[in-house]
Parts: structure tokens; C-alpha cells; sequence
């Protein structure tokens, strides 16, 4: 792998997990764009699965007092039913097809609120949640939005709804990983991931970006943080569309 492609995933996961750590999903709609520009799709959800699982993972540790655990219990087994679904069907979308989904999950976040009532801390939403966010993650690399779309509704803070997203999604990178990555070690393809040296020095820079991220979020507002994830994940999700046109033109 060239030394800049190298150092160009390295500073994406910095960058993304700081963002992650602050607003809980756009982190990782910026990774998976930033990844499928520089490596094959497979590669890019094996690699974007591993830096999120860790990401999400460090932060739900970090603000561990504040999961949800009736959520998580729930979202694991429908998260679970979703992964052995889709490893059957053995779907992977062209680049292309990843940046049109990749711009169009954003727009997610703007969907009134009256027209779906759901809400996370009901146990059969959360079992809702875990299945569809899963099977979107399988197939656009990322599913923030979606899942967000089940909190909006609680009543749970800020913090809360940061930590129990975060367990959640540790469960739906893993089925990225074992779902992409798997077909990539039978096909002898782990040639096209970074190399290991590439996540040893990933991993503990999103750790660094994570902490830094949750710093901010403790100096901003409820208000504030719904109103910034909006127009932030909006804005990426054009520049993704703008993309997919490139790709498609």
C-alpha cells in the first residue's frame, strides 16, 4: 500500500472518531466515503468495520454509566438475525451504488418526526432497529441515520443516546467485518486491506480522536447537538450524491 494512502486512512480515523465522539454517527458516514475512494468496496467495509468497531467500542466504554442496556439486549439478537440473513444472499455493491447510498441515508435526519413514531427504548423498536440498521450497514458501509431516527423520540439525554448508539453499533460493524471479510480470506484477497502496521497505528489514534470528541460534547447543549448533527450529516451526504454522479457520469 502507498505511504499516502496509508496516511490518509490513518488521519481519516483520527478525524472521523473526534467527529464520531461529539455527534455519535457523522464520524463514520466520513470514514466510509473517505475509505471507498482509496480501496476496493469489500476492503473498504472490512476496514471501515474494524476502525468503527473500535471507535464505537472505546466510546461506549468511555460513557459505559449511560447505555441502555434493555436497548442494546434487543438490538443485539435482531442485529444477529440480519447478519446471517444477508451472508446468504452474498451482496456487494459496486462504488458507485455505496456513494448514492452513502448520500442518501443522510436524509434520514429530516424526516418529520409525526411521521414515524418510533422509539428506541420500546423493546420492539429496538428490535426494529437492530435489523434494519444492520441490513443498511451491510449495504451502504453505514446506517447513523437510520438508527438515529429510533432516538429522536426518547427520552434519554444527549449523553445516553450517544452511549447506546455506540454499543450498538460495535455489533453491527462486527457483522460488516465477518460478513465482508470473510469471503475475502476463502478468495485469498486480504492483499487488498491495509496492512496490519496501518490499523495498530489507526486504532489508537481514534482512540485519541474519541476522547478529544467527548470533551466537546460535554460543553455542548441538548439543543445544540440535535440541531449540528442535522445540517452536518446533510451537507455530507450531498457532497456523496455529487460523488455517486461522478461516478455514474
Amino acid at each position: 500500500m502507498p505511504g499516502a494512502t496509508a496516511a490518509f486512512i490513518i488521519a481519516s480515523a483520527i478525524l472521523t472518531a473526534a467527529l464520531s465522539g461529539v455527534f455519535g454517527m457523522a464520524g463514520g458516514l466520513v470514514l466510509m466515503g473517505a475509505l471507498a475512494l482509496v480501496l476496493p468496496v469489500s476492503a473498504a467495509f472490512v476496514t471501515h468495520g474494524v476502525l468503527q468497531l473500535v471507535a464505537n467500542g472505546w466510546r461506549a466504554i468511555l460513557h459505559r454509566q449511560h447505555i441502555s442496556w434493555p436497548i442494546l439486549r434487543s438490538y443485539i439478537l435482531a442485529s444477529a438475525l440480519a447478519a446471517g440473513l444477508l451472508s446468504v444472499i452474498a451482496f456487494t455493491p459496486s462504488q458507485a451504488l455505496v456513494f448514492l447510498l452513502l448520500g442518501l441515508v443522510p436524509l434520514l435526519v429530516w424526516l418529520p418526526k409525526n411521521w414515524l413514531h418510533l422509539d428506541a427504548a420500546k423493546a420492539p423498536h429496538a428490535l426494529l432497529s437492530g435489523f434494519l440498521v444492520t441490513s443498511l450497514n451491510l449495504t451502504a458501509g453505514v446506517a447513523g441515520p437510520l438508527l438515529d431516527v429510533f432516538f429522536v423520540r426518547t427520552k434519554l439525554s444527549r449523553h445516553q443516546i450517544v452511549a447506546t448508539k455506540a454499543a450498538t453499533q460495535v455489533f453491527s460493524h462486527l457483522a460488516k467485518i465477518l460478513v465482508y471479510g470473510a469471503p475475502l480470506i476463502v478468495a485469498g484477497q486480504t492483499a487488498s486491506l491495509p496492512p496490519p502496521w496501518v490499523f495498530a497505528l489507526a486504532i489508537p489514534v481514534s482512540m485519541v480522536g474519541t476522547a478529544a470528541g467527548g470533551w466537546v460534547l460535554d460543553r455542548m447543549s441538548d439543543v445544540n447537538f440535535k440541531r449540528w448533527t442535522a445540517w452536518i450529516v446533510t451537507a455530507i451526504g450531498l457532497f456523496y450524491l455529487i460523488q455517486a454522479a461522478h461516478f455514474w457520469s
